[in-house]
């Protein structure tokens, strides 16, 4: 962190890089990581970045949050006519 009077910054975390020997053996875990602790990785092998494991952006669209309703009684009459079908 760089502070100034009147300026703060703060540069963005290094991407940890792992060897894919040890990316091969614990990916699973890995990948718990990166969603719960939203850090990316760069695997690389012999030295050679060759991929970057990186958290997926947080999307709500497929919550069921707020989706249920709760009613009384369902065999209540209701206040609207129904369409007679002939």
């Amino acid at each position: 962190m760089v502070t100034n009077d009147m300026l703060v910054t703060m540069r963005a975390p290094k991407d940890k890089s792992i060897p894919a020997g040890v990316f091969k053996a614990k990916c699973l875990a890995l990948f718990d990581e990166v969603e719960a602790r939203r850090r990316s990785y760069v695997v690389t092998k012999r030295g050679r970045p060759v991929a970057r494991i990186v958290p997926m952006p947080a999307t709500t669209k497929d919550s069921l949050r707020g989706s249920l309703v709760h009613e009384e009684d369902l065999l209540a009459p209701i206040d609207v006519a129904w369409d007679e079908v002939p």
